[in-house]
């Protein structure tokens, strides 16, 4: 049992049997009255945010994350197949899971998977990808009436919005948390 003092950016709590990651905390000391913890706590299987407050030194139940580095080898059906780099042991991962870090897997990629107890809680990318663009239709000069982005498909199979400039085979960096268009790579 860990106390709130304990309480850290990234620490997953346990709570009523629920995993939740703590995404920002802040130890607070009114004038009157006990301090408290106000923090925003992350579900690690929905993703859903909630806010919450422990009285300050009440009783709080950590569980240990190994964050693990692996490479994606290939997609399995209704899951995702990634190797351990250090021990070159198989993990199947469910695609509820990986969530929409499947948006931006690319065979042979290096991804982060949270795991407690052996059990996968979700998959971590890098910030940003690069990803070949495999089709779009080609940009009209002068055409600046859709703010000058028009619809890509990339090599996974995703589709994002890029400049009208970008044509078909070019290679481009994307955010894999939003999902954003970042620029051209050479």
């Amino acid at each position: 049992m860990a106390s709130t003092a304990d309480i850290k950016n990234g620490v997953v709590l346990n709570i009523d049997g629920q995993l939740w990651s703590v995404v920002e905390f802040q130890h607070v000391k009114p004038g009157k009255g006990g301090a408290f913890v106000r923090t925003k706590l992350k579900s690690v299987m929905s993703g859903k945010v909630v806010d919450r407050t422990f009285n300050a030194g009440a009783k709080i139940e950590t569980e240990n994350v190994d964050r693990r580095d692996f490479t994606y080898l290939y997609n399995d059906g209704d899951s995702f197949v990634f190797m351990d780099v250090d021990n070159y042991d198989q993990l199947s991962v469910s695609a509820a899971t990986v969530g929409d870090a499947a948006n931006f897997l690319l065979e042979n990629q290096q991804v982060q998977i949270a795991l407690n107890n052996d059990n996968p809680l979700y998959v971590e990318m890098p910030a940003s990808v690069v990803l070949e663009i495999t089709y779009t239709e080609p940009g009209l000069q002068g055409d600046r009436s859709s703010a000058g982005t028009k619809p890509a498909t990339v090599e996974t199979g995703y589709e994002i919005q890029v400049p009208l400039f970008v044509e078909q085979g070019t290679k481009v960096k994307v955010d894999t948390r939003t999902g954003d268009y970042l620029g051209r790579v050479n």
